[in-house]
């Protein structure tokens, strides 16, 4: 699947890449609760969380599906047991006629914002309010001619994989790549509201690096930054975690959505995680230059005259480490000392006659 290797994109000036701590995206999905105010409030509070981005979803409930009550248009199961699909995406949706003054908002504080369209009239909307990226969302990975669409933009492209095989995922950015498409993201997903932990499959962020020599990440919906945090660890570039402001207040995606505190802990939490990573390294680092000194060394652990034999019960490795390493040991008992050595004298080569 792996065509060549992607180290670096950029979204609204940021560097995306290993050399730079994790991007992370706020969601806000429908946590506005159809109140802009709200939706302004999500990305002040977004930003001063640290987040990098805030994301919305671009699409009305006649574009994502249609108005009908027969079975497979009714969720069954889940957080959402029983609610239509149209419906739901009725209440869910962000109002077209906001979009422009959220794009204000966000640049006004200083954050990015960009958004996950679900037709090609959202992409055109989006286009023209200079919508820095674009997120496909997990089930419109199948959709080829959206991602086409997209790609044809020449805009950076985050692309979801929940649910997807391994060929979908290769189908859709082969398809995303061939309509021009130069800077991809592939995020890893698991698209259960919420997650549990043991099906997040974190060791699939590798693997799914290897398979396609893209960036990868994770979008999460576990219900805390524990697996967000460890993702980094495996290599992840970028996490997307749904928000809102107060999961008591309710919202179609509030009960798998990090609160504010929760959102700055999880950007606080992934840049140490990706400053441990650091580089292969087999020599102490500064932090470690000061304990060398408490190594182990050959030591007189009893006085010794000149001429006297090393043994066992006159020579010991014990620490500090002023004499000789460890290692010599074998060779120094049975030998004689050179000179007379004062019990607790760091051993030295030139004691061995």
């Amino acid at each position: 699947m792996s065509e060549a290797t992607t180290d670096k994109v950029v979204i609204d000036g940021r560097a995306i890449g290993p050399e730079t701590p994790p991007y992370i995206i706020a969601e806000m999905s429908g946590n506005h609760n159809g109140d802009i105010e709200r939706a302004f409030r999500l990305i002040e509070e977004a930003k001063a969380a640290g987040a990098d981005a805030i994301k919305l979803q671009t699409y009305r409930a006649d574009t994502i599906t249609i108005d009908h009550d027969a079975p497979e248009f009714v969720v069954h199961g889940g957080l959402w047991d029983g609610r239509r699909l149209y419906e739901l995406y009725e209440e869910a949706h962000t109002p077209w006629e906001w979009h422009a003054q959220l794009f204000e908002k966000a640049r006004s504080v200083g954050i990015t914002l960009f958004s996950a369209p679900f037709d090609p009239t959202a992409v055109d909307m989006l286009e023209e309010l200079g919508a820095p990226a674009y997120k496909i969302a997990s089930p419109e990975i199948v959709d080829i001619p959206l991602i086409e669409y997209v790609a044809c933009t020449g805009k950076p492209m985050i692309i979801s994989t929940g649910m997807a095989s391994a060929e979908e995922i290769a189908e859709a950015v082969s398809a995303a790549r061939g309509a021009g498409a130069t800077e991809i993201v592939v995020l890893h997903c698991t698209s259960a509201y919420p997650t549990p932990p043991e099906e997040a499959n974190l060791a699939t962020i590798p693997d799914l690096r290897e398979r396609t020599g893209l960036l990868t990440g994770l979008s999460d919906h576990t219900m805390d930054t524990v697996v967000a945090t460890t993702a980094v660890a495996l290599g992840a570039c970028v996490i997307e975690k749904h928000f809102t402001l107060s999961r008591a207040e309710g919202g179609v995606d509030s009960a798998f959505s990090l609160e504010p505190h929760e959102l700055q802990r999880l950007v606080e939490h992934s840049r140490i995680a990706w400053s441990a990573l650091g580089k292969p390294s087999y020599r102490p680092t500064k932090s470690e230059a000061g304990v060398l000194k408490h190594r182990r060394s050959l030591y007189a652990v009893k006085s010794i005259k000149a001429g006297e034999e090393f043994t066992k019960e006159n020579v010991r490795s014990i620490r500090p480490a002023n004499g000789l390493p460890p290692k010599y040991l074998p060779d120094v008992l049975g030998r004689k000392a050179a000179c007379d050595i004062a019990f607790g004298e760091a051993l030295k080569f030139e004691y061995l006659a």
